[in-house]
């Protein structure tokens, strides 16, 4: 009992829960293929000879957008991940890296400008001067800025 380590604890929570298959719905989330993925496309297949009706999911992936596909059978359980989206306040890019603050005025500069038309547009507005905000997706150890918003006062 001696052997083990307690001293880093969270709240146990875990990064992605249960649901059935059938009761996943399009725009929801999902794990495909080990991917955090947004359901673009569901269909169900009637039940066959041994019984069980099979899903048909199409999903894109939240941060590398690949489109990936899985059948499950709509009685089995699939892994939804624990999605959340948060708003942050640019304050500076350099570097390739962003300085985000929150609402209560907490930085941060741990997150990459993305490299894709998205982070070329996060780098124009900068040195416009414009004052906006971007939306950071986190899904399991991930997390990406996904969109550029408008500042509104």
């Amino acid at each position: 009992m001696a052997d083990e380590d307690f001293s880093t604890a969270d709240s146990g929570a875990s990064s992605t829960f249960p649901m059935q298959c059938s009761a996943l719905r399009k725009n929801g989330f999902v794990m495909l293929k080990g991917r955090p993925c947004k359901i673009v496309e569901m269909s169900t297949s009637k039940t066959g000879k041994h019984g069980h009706a099979k899903v048909h999911l199409v999903g894109i992936d939240i941060f590398t957008q690949k489109k990936l596909e899985d059948i499950c059978p709509s009685t089995h359980n699939m892994d939804v991940p624990n999605v959340t989206r948060k708003d942050y306040q640019v304050c500076d890019v350099s570097d390739g890296y962003l300085t985000l603050m929150e609402d209560n005025g907490e930085t941060r500069e741990d997150l990459k400008v993305p490299d894709n038309d998205l982070g070329k547009d996060i780098e124009k507005k900068f040195e416009n001067g414009d004052q906006f905000m971007v939306s950071v997706l986190k899904a399991l150890d991930d997390e990406d800025v996904v969109a550029i918003k408008a500042m509104t006062s």
